[in-house]
């Protein structure tokens, strides 16, 4: 080896258990827990969202989290090469799961940067959204903190609240349409300079600093939950805005919307689907308890998602209460919760600029653990495709570096006047769920029917010295793939265009753009399977099934193997039958 192009690097394991605790738990509850769910379950019925949420958590949630994760940790490879070792045919689900990550990685940090922004103005004598006395005010501004009950601005039919003139006029300055593009917002793209620099230095030694990095992003979330939690609880009206976030309505359960808004959330929330699993759990020691630590990872990540909606309504409660208006009036999800509706309620609380400092500090927290553990999975994916190259000392770092800047490149037509639609369309077609849904649906006949679910079964017992629940193998053989092909069946029919604040709507070649952007990670699948069809030696079905056939002398299988020689006996052969 020629001295010049560097060692080859080992590709490590996480220093501790804690270190992937964190990591997964940082990247699965994120802004998802707590912008969308408590939305979705005020919108559909309260608390009886609970039970098609919960039915997706049993035969989707846990079953696709812990088959992912035991993927990573016995191939001990990406979300790529994992398929080489398990259905080399099905390797277009890796390629499809990392171009979502890659579109996600492209916008995602948007969202950081206007909380940085946010942030910012949060150390303000006055919060700007808080008033009409700034220059980006019209005279259709209200002022919510000076108003009184008896004022019902949304009987207003011309009047605008001072947290949305802030939001569309000073931070975005939104131009009429998609098509008037217009200027850079300067400030902005400081803020995404920032972050970006943020995420690049969290993971540039790969799991080496992004476990140590984790110890405060993925925890001091939770501390700001708890502090936020606590204050909107003791606010006047919160008890309003909990009973009408939890109040059961029976009649949802019949609507199939509210079925499919239930499984997407949880596909979002779980980040199944992507890889983003297999990649963390692939830094794991091969016998460390992922059955264990996946359902308490779950069962962390759903009852987030409960504490988040206790937090969110509180608040949302205390300011209906304050503006005399019913709590749908304010409810929102998405960036209208974060970056209108939240902030519009604590413009009205005493000591608003610290609460606006807690909550935006948690919003960033909460991204930038999903951002950079995104990135992460990419580039673990990559080098794990040219280990030989890609592996040498300081390569990593040049890769992250190129990475970053194309991603930071292409994010440059979000942050101008026009930018807010062009992220909508990222967020709503290059990241959908249905997407999501369709690489879930055949990860899971891939290994349930190609490699075995009962192969798969026995090799999770013998790294964990644990024997899961025979309901997940019922699930990968049946439940998840039925439940996944159905409701990505059924988001296809009830597709909906996609429109801005309910009254822009897109030009047609902008849903051109985005169903082509969607396609994109779905084709991948049949498309990688067709390719390796037709190449190769031998007809047609000894190319099937050589590429069906599970590559079973990987070097970790050869590795335990020899371990087990040692045990002699029947427990030896008792060992070697549940690997193959």
């Amino acid at each position: 080896m020629n001295p010049m192009n560097g060692r080859i690097e080992e590709r490590g394991h996480w220093a501790s258990k804690v270190e992937f605790l964190l990591s997964v738990a940082g990247n699965v509850v994120g802004l998802g827990n707590v912008w969308r769910f408590p939305y979705l379950c005020y919108k559909n019925g309260g608390g009886v969202f609970l039970v098609p949420y919960l039915v997706f958590v049993v035969t989707c949630g846990v079953p696709l989290f812990l088959l992912e994760t035991a993927i990573g940790q016995y191939t001990q490879e990406g979300a790529i090469t994992c398929w080489r070792k398990l259905c080399p045919l099905a390797e277009g689900i890796g390629y499809g799961g990392q171009l979502i990550l890659l579109y996600s990685c492209m916008y995602y940090i948007i969202v950081l940067a206007w909380a940085l922004f946010y942030l910012a103005f949060s150390f303000s004598s006055q919060l700007p959204w808080a008033s009409c006395n700034n220059i980006w005010n019209t005279d259709a501004c209200v002022e919510f903190s000076t108003q009184n009950g008896t004022f019902n601005w949304r009987n207003q039919t011309n009047t605008t609240s001072a947290a949305t003139e802030f939001w569309e006029r000073r931070v975005l300055a939104i131009s009429a349409g998609i098509e008037e593009v217009g200027s850079i917002r300067w400030e902005l793209l400081l803020c995404l300079i920032a972050m970006w620099v943020i995420c690049y230095f969290c993971i540039w030694k790969g799991v080496r600093s992004t476990g140590k990095v984790v110890y405060f992003t993925a925890t001091f979330p939770y501390a700001m939950l708890l502090i936020l939690l606590i204050r909107g609880l003791s606010l006047p009206g919160a008890l309003n805005g909990v009973i009408f976030y939890l109040l059961p309505e029976p009649s949802h359960l019949t609507d199939p919307q509210v079925w499919m808004e239930a499984g997407a959330q949880i596909f979002f929330s779980y980040s199944v689907g992507v890889g983003t699993l297999t990649v963390l759990g692939s830094y794991n020691q091969y016998n460390n308890n992922c059955y264990r630590d996946c359902l308490w990872l779950c069962v962390l990540n759903s009852g987030t998602s409960m504490v988040a909606g206790f937090a969110v309504f509180s608040v949302l409660g205390f300011m209906a209460h304050e503006q005399g208006v019913p709590i749908e009036e304010v409810a929102e999800s998405g960036p209208g919760l974060a970056y209108i509706a939240y902030p519009q309620a604590i413009a009205m609380m005493p000591l608003s600029q610290l609460w606006a400092v807690a909550f935006f500090v948690m919003i960033i927290l909460l991204g930038l653990d999903t951002q950079f553990v995104a990135m992460e999975v990419v580039m673990t994916s990559i080098t794990d495709l040219f280990p030989s190259i890609l592996r040498r000392t300081g390569r990593r770092e040049l890769l992250l570096l190129v990475f970053c800047l194309i991603c930071f490149l292409s994010q440059l037509v979000m942050i101008t006047e026009g930018g807010m639609y062009v992220f909508q369309l990222f967020d709503y077609y290059a990241c959908n769920g249905a997407c999501i849904l369709f690489l879930c649906a055949f990860e899971t006949l891939a290994v349930g029917w190609i490699f075995g679910a009962e192969r798969m079964y026995g090799i999770i017992e013998d790294m964990t010295d644990t024997r899961p629940n025979i309901l997940f193998k019922v699930c990968w053989l049946y439940l998840t793939p039925l439940v996944s092909l159905g409701s990505f069946i059924c988001s296809l029919v009830d597709y909906q265009p996609l429109t801005f604040n309910r009254w822009y709507v897109y030009p047609v070649w902008v849903y051109v753009l985005g169903w082509l952007l969607a396609l994109s990670s779905i084709l991948l699948v049949p498309g990688w399977a067709l390719i390796k069809l037709s190449m190769g030696p031998g007809s047609l079905s000894q190319r099937f099934r050589h590429l069906c056939q599970p590559d079973l002398a990987c070097p970790l299988t050869l590795q335990r193997e020899a371990e087990l020689q040692a045990m002699g006996g029947a427990e030896m052969e008792d060992s070697i039958s549940k690997l193959t």
